[in-house]
């Protein structure tokens, strides 16, 4: 997440020094007000349209990472609990098999005994 935000104020800051450069080489330009105003008020949309077109790109970017992460996470957790399941198949199975072969020896014991 702190990635995601460092990449966000960089772009944010870099956006704003932009924007701050050009606005003030064109109030330090030998031109008429109007004229300046003008140029500043493109130079904003220009920007402005920029800024939506980077903000785009870095939310589909995350968006995919995000969707990437997802799927891997979830395929981890499959694989995971497919191996503990069947881990907990593969021993029961000894248990139960190991028991019966204990029960048998107590009841042939036991037989023993009464004979």
């Amino acid at each position: 997440m702190s990635k995601k935000n460092n990449t966000a104020g960089i772009l944010a800051g870099l956006l704003a020094g932009a924007a701050a450069g050009v606005v003030l080489g064109m109030l330090y330009a030998p031109e008429e007000g109007k004229e300046t105003r003008k140029k500043i008020k493109n130079k904003a949309e220009d920007l402005k349209d920029q800024a939506k077109n980077k903000y785009g790109e870095v939310s589909e970017k995350v968006k995919g990472q995000y969707e990437s992460i997802s799927s891997t996470f979830k395929e981890t957790a499959n694989n995971v609990a497919h191996t503990v399941k069947d881990g907990y198949d593969k021993y029961k199975d000894q248990i139960v098999s190991k028991t019966t072969d204990m029960v048998k020896d107590v009841e042939s014991g036991l037989n023993d005994l009464k004979n």
